[in-house]
């Protein structure tokens, strides 16, 4: 598989804690959010890049307890970007999610 965040994929994921995972996938959240009904080109890309890190955050180990809430997020990402509206949830809701993470993250630096 060809990943996009290469260098993450090859182990520096998993160096990360729950917090900066979360956050780094908002991050992605916000640029989907900033490009949908803009740029098809890049909300996709952002789209593709949020998902390949919720699998990498879903495959960490270490999240063993934690992965009904993390798969249920990317359910909930999925739902609002390519499915049916199941949520009603919008991107920029799902942004203030994660941005709680971002938060927590940059306060343990």
């Amino acid at each position: 598989m060809t990943y996009q965040h290469q260098n993450l994929a090859a182990g520096r994921w998993q160096t990360l804690t729950l917090a900066e995972q979360l956050g780094n996938i908002g991050s992605e959240v916000s640029r989907a959010a900033k490009w949908q009904n803009r740029d098809e080109k890049f909300f996709a890309g952002a789209v593709e890049r949020a998902l390949e890190l919720f699998d990498l955050t879903i495959a960490d180990k270490r999240w063993h307890g934690r992965l009904k809430e993390i798969v249920r997020a990317r359910e909930v990402f999925c739902d609002t970007v390519l499915g049916d509206k199941k949520y009603s949830d919008t991107l920029s809701g799902l942004t203030k999610y994660f941005d709680i993470f971002a938060l927590a993250a940059r306060g343990k630096r």
